[in-house]
């Protein structure tokens, strides 16, 4: 065989690898999503509100660095800090299975793309997912800012500060900032799936999570508890105000996931399965 004949061999058997790679990635992805169709939906939702609860503790430790280091170091600093605590309760939620809708938008879509769901059984189960999510983020935000003044280690003013700081932007900005942090999400579940060692996954998610952590982008369910948290404590975030960013956020989240991870990833399995025989 002359030598481009085997370059051209070489590069054939790779290019399948790297598809057959893809296309493990996305059938597991495919069932996952297609085994949450099928569970009962007061199990989803049970599930959910659990990640609601688990991912507050990110509310908890970040609240402790604002009120630990208010006046130690200049404000704009603090959230800076604060990002390398943020990933912990990711960690709590994603490896113990618990069910977050900004994990959960590619992973639920892609039965939708394939042609297996329709767009009304996605929004049903989204909607249970989401209604969990924030149940579970309203009873562990109002524990925490009843709790973590009385035990000293957070401080009404911290909560304040930090919901300021998470919702202080114009709506379009924190429309960009979640898609951005939805398509980090939805892809912090791809490659989860790709690792079976729970170091891996454990780095994984804190990698992602610290991305959005110290970039400022918005997560919708942990934003969720921090605004909700700012609307309990202070009278300069009204209702309309975390209605407004509620709802910015979660629809920011949902196009990150499905527009940059499940339409485009989709395609790309589609495209390369056409062309590469």
């Amino acid at each position: 065989m002359e030598n481009k004949e085997v370059d051209e061999a070489i590069e054939h058997k790779s290019q399948k690898e790297v598809i057959e790679d893809q296309d493990d990635i996305l059938v597991k992805q495919m069932c996952e999503g297609l085994d949450t169709y099928r569970k009962n939906r007061f199990s989803t939702f049970l599930s959910s509100f659990m990640a609601g609860l688990e991912i507050g503790f990110t509310f908890l430790l970040v609240a402790i660095v604002y009120t630990l280091f208010e006046g130690q170091i200049e404000n704009r600093y603090i959230p800076y800090v604060a990002s390398f605590v943020y990933p912990f309760g990711f960690i709590l939620v994603v490896l113990g299975k618990s069910v977050l809708f900004t994990e959960q938008t590619s992973l639920l879509s892609l039965p939708v793309i394939s042609g297996k769901k329709t767009i009304g059984e996605l929004m049903s189960l989204w909607g249970i997912v989401i209604l969990g999510n924030l149940v579970g983020g309203y009873l562990i935000g109002a524990s925490v800012v009843w709790i973590g003044p009385k035990l000293g280690v957070i401080s009404y003013q911290g909560i304040e500060n930090l919901a300021a700081h998470v919702n202080h932007y114009s709506r379009d900005i924190i429309f960009v900032s979640s898609v951005l942090a939805g398509w980090l999400m939805a892809l912090l579940s791809w490659i989860i799936t790709s690792t079976e060692r729970a170091s891996g996954k454990i780095m994984i998610i804190y990698m992602i999570t610290f991305i959005i952590a110290i970039a400022g982008l918005h997560h919708s369910i942990v934003g969720n508890i921090e605004v909700f948290a700012g609307f309990l404590t202070s009278d300069k975030i009204s209702f309309v105000d975390y209605l407004t960013f509620q709802f910015t956020s979660l629809v920011g989240n949902a196009v990150g996931g499905v527009v940059f991870v499940a339409i485009l990833k989709y395609g790309a399995f589609l495209a390369n399965n056409s062309t590469v025989k």
